[in-house]
């Protein structure tokens, strides 16, 4: 009888043993192999572009190019704008003065002239007329000459009277920016409904306002239609200091009354803050444009007007809080807000769409978005 060996069948280090040892071992080696290979490509990256490039240089061209082939939102998928639009924040904002003047001075000059029809004005609203809501299109408005004593005797603005214009939109994403001090270097600057400026929100949206806008809505609402208390009101609006107070008071019939009762309230108050009403002619020709630019909304947002507004008036316009997505370009979730996470009445504004018009506007060097944080001062 053949004696047999307990540890035949053990293959201590034998031929499986070792080919594990070596499986292991190349793993090992390869995994330190990337590591080392990106630590070195990270390296790379970071001296390659430690200084931001060149606007117009190859590279930035390329890049913003890669927006501009988007013709529409639908055509990329959300997550892929971001990534193009991140890409592009390795270069410098530069404007392109053939694009900015074309866009500007010739295009929007035809079809809403906001230096002559921004606000309604005794030069272009004379007395004893008929005025046309913007929603309401049967519906006129006799201009008497109480309501005429209203009006500026002419628009106080004229076409690119300021170097550098803020836009300062409400969205999430201005919280943790620290653009307080940028927007407050701008020459003027647009709010848009009362938004909060004081307090713990300075640091990131400024507190310097040149125009603010009131939604008839939130006096509505929030403020019984100044029929009785109108001290807080007056309290609210006092935080823009010298602020114009800026309302469509002939956007339909409900805005009217208590659009004027903001006027007459400043006046008993002896406020020095100007109230000025849109002109519906000016709202509907800005709202026919970007309609035909694929803006497809019930109504167009405050927000849109007044960069519309500001690429006349301005020089130099940059657009601050306005991003119009649940998250931010890294992908990180942002309030709707930057002072809360209340959501706007779904299907009335195509927020998503504007934004991305504006992003297509920053690639062509009209106007700047800011969506990350700000060193400015």
């Amino acid at each position: 009888m053949r004696y047999a060996d307990p540890s035949a069948n053990r293959d201590l280090l034998g031929n499986r043993t070792l080919l594990f040892i070596f499986i292991c071992a190349f793993a090992l080696v390869t995994l330190l192999q990337q590591i080392l290979y990106s630590k070195s490509y990270i390296k790379r990256y970071f001296e390659f572009y430690k200084e931001p490039l060149e606007f117009n240089s190859t590279r930035c061209l390329e890049l913003r190019q890669e927006i501009l082939e988007v013709k529409v939102l639908s055509m990329v998928k959300q997550s892929e704008l971001f990534e193009r639009w991140k890409s592009l924040q390795i270069c410098k904002w530069a404007m392109d003065v053939t694009e900015a003047n074309l866009f500007n001075r010739s295009t929007l000059a035809r079809c809403c002239n906001a230096p002559s029809f921004l606000f309604t004005t005794q030069k272009n609203t004379p007395a004893e007329t008929n005025l046309r809501y913007e929603v309401e299109s049967s519906g006129l408005y006799h201009i008497d000459q109480e309501i005429f004593k209203m009006f500026p005797k002419e628009m106080p603005y004229y076409r690119s009277q300021f170097k550098k214009c803020a836009v300062v939109g409400n969205g999430g994403i201005l919280k943790n920016s620290g653009c307080g001090k940028e927007i407050n270097s701008a020459d003027f600057v647009f709010r848009c409904n009362l938004p909060p400026i004081s307090g713990i929100y300075t640091t990131d949206v400024g507190e310097k306002t040149d125009v603010v806008t009131v939604n008839p809505s939130i006096i509505i609402d929030k403020f019984h239609k100044l029929e009785k208390w109108r001290r807080p009101f007056y309290s609210v609006l006092q935080r823009y200091e010298n602020a114009s107070v800026l309302l469509p008071a002939f956007y339909n019939v409900r805005n009217t009354l208590v659009s004027f009762r903001v006027k007459y309230m400043l006046d008993d108050f002896q406020s020095r803050q100007p109230v000025y009403f849109f002109h519906p002619q000016y709202l509907s020709s800005v709202s026919r444009y970007w309609l035909s630019l694929g803006v497809r909304a019930r109504r167009i947002s405050t927000g849109l007007i007044l960069v519309t507004a500001a690429l006349e008036l301005c020089e130099e316009v940059h657009l601050f809080g306005f991003w119009a997505f649940p998250m931010n370009p890294s992908g990180f979730f942002i309030t709707h807000h930057y002072y809360d996470n209340v959501k706007p009445k779904p299907g009335f504004h195509a927020m998503p769409s504007e934004i991305f018009t504006f992003l297509r506007m920053h690639s062509r060097g009209i106007l700047r978005v800011h969506t990350g944080t700000c060193n400015c001062c």
